[in-house]
């Protein structure tokens, strides 16, 4: 499935519960397409003008479409649900808790548009929607790599099969941060200026050790150990000393990654035995959170050495 366009039963799926929502009729149309990240309220089209109606879009019923079509005729009310059913629309909404009357849901059900009831207000609801619809179109994409959230600092830490990400990982956890993705990280963009990574709902709490196997990482380290998504802040990628030719000391040079079009600070640790990689990872985590302060370490001594110089000349 593409970034856009999303079936009804998908948005049912992931964001029925929140919502509200409760499934009244037209399931043949669950696999109906919503094209458009909006909302759209009916009140023109069930005049009859239908000019400019977008029934590419979810389709909410509040008070006053209810309280206008209770003013039409029952033959005249059937012909423009009929009418307006005939649009293709993805599904509509009925809110408030307001229970439809048998011939919508009859011309729904011809029509294979699924109905569904929500007990939240009108306005409530298209807020609470549209940002679950903007959430299933933003642009998203995977990673390979585990995710841990330091001190509030969201880190991905990569690197070739066997380096060590997992024992990293667990030593992290064993200080009491938190895992959000184990082996693959989802990625997706918010609000167009933030990453959020995440893990897969089926293995979520769970982690793969080498050696060891599958691990509840809730049930051995608490329930604080886990977390269902953060912002990513920093990529960090573990690679053999041998393939660090460059080893940067002093961390001038800031290296970024970019990510769904958002560049990253990215920082490369060389891995041999004997080296504590957990700590490092977590050091690098508040380096990052020091640099988003806006305090550089090695720009600090850049500009001491330089002012030292001076003195001398």
């Amino acid at each position: 499935m593409n970034n856009h366009s999303f079936t009804v039963q998908s948005f049912f799926k992931e964001h029925g519960a929140v919502l509200g929502l409760r499934l009244l009729g037209g399931n043949a149309g669950l696999n109906r397409i919503i094209r458009e990240p909006t909302i759209n309220r009916p009140g023109l089209a069930l005049t009859g003008f239908r000019k400019y109606f977008a029934p590419r879009r979810l389709q909410v019923f509040g008070n006053v479409e209810t309280a206008y079509l209770r003013t039409l005729a029952p033959e005249l009310r059937r012909q423009r649900y009929t009418e307006l059913f005939a649009t293709r629309m993805p599904c509509a909404v009925v809110c408030r808790g307001i229970k439809p009357e048998k011939s919508l849901l009859q011309c729904a059900e011809a029509a294979q548009v699924p109905v569904f009831q929500t007990g939240l207000v009108t306005m409530k609801f298209i807020n609470l929607a549209t940002l679950a619809l903007e959430a299933l179109f933003a642009p998203r994409t995977q990673v390979h790599g585990c995710m841990v959230d330091i001190q509030g600092i969201g880190v991905i830490i990569q690197g070739e099969s066997g380096i060590g990400k997992s024992e990293a990982v667990l030593g992290l956890l064993e200080r009491g941060y938190s895992l959000v993705a184990d082996d693959i990280t989802r990625l997706h963009l918010r609000d167009g200026t933030m990453i959020i990574g995440s893990g897969k709902e089926l293995t979520r709490n769970l982690m793969e050790v080498r050696g060891i196997g599958i691990i509840d990482v809730a049930a051995m380290f608490g329930v604080a150990s886990i977390r269902p998504e953060k912002s990513v802040d920093l990529v960090v990628t573990l690679k053999t000393w041998e393939n660090v030719p460059d080893v940067d000391r002093l961390g001038l040079d800031e290296q970024v990654l970019e990510l769904l079009g958002i560049r990253v600070p990215h920082m490369v640790i060389p891995v041999r035995p004997g080296r504590d990689m957990a700590r490092l990872i977590e050091v690098a985590a508040f380096q990052a959170k020091l640099r988003l302060s806006g305090f550089n370490p090695a720009r600090e001594l850049s500009l001491r050495l330089t002012a030292a110089m001076r003195e001398k000349a």
